[in-house]
């Protein structure tokens, strides 16, 4: 009888820890899949041609920061920094090429094709990938977004179009 308890015991113990572990996984699913939404419609705010809307991703006090500038800290900030990029190409266009979950943060990458068309523009078409770094906050916005690209390639491009 002692025996049996024991094992019931040790039965029950690993059946609550399958359950924590499987009810731990499905929530996780559930934060992925809401990342995947606002990833989704962060992409779309880019393509709007609306840069407030860019900016409302991010948290109040929110900073994007794109290669090696200075951080844009703020959402009247952050609505410059996107409108420089709308400005410059009327006719932008961001694709979501994959977003990757880490336990820290969460990696968004992008592809930009358009036409530098706007004030002073070359009239060259570019495409670009890049990626950004983000640190979601409580709320669920960007609370930090560390965007990286290929500045060379990108002066090449906007100097000479996409096939040279």
């Amino acid at each position: 009888m002692k025996y049996l308890t024991k094992s019931f015991l040790f039965l029950n113990f690993f059946a609550l820890i399958g359950f924590v572990f499987f009810a731990g996984c499905q929530k996780q699913k559930i934060d992925d899949n809401k990342l995947k939404e606002f990833a989704t419609k962060y992409t779309a705010a880019w393509c709007s041609q609306d840069a407030a809307s860019v900016a409302s991703f991010f948290a109040e006090n929110g900073s994007l920061k794109i290669n090696n500038s200075d951080p844009s800290v703020g959402r009247e900030d952050i609505t410059k920094a996107a409108q420089g990029f709308m400005t410059a190409f009327p006719d932008m266009i961001v694709k979501m090429d994959s977003l990757s979950i880490k336990v820290k943060n969460v990696i968004y990458h992008w592809t930009l094709t358009g036409t530098n068309t706007g004030p002073g523009g070359t009239g060259k078409s570019v495409r670009i990938n890049g990626y950004e770094e983000w640190t979601i906050d409580e709320e669920g916005l960007i609370a930090e977004s560390k965007g990286h690209f290929d500045e060379t390639e990108y002066q090449h491009q906007l100097e000479y179009g996409l096939d040279n």
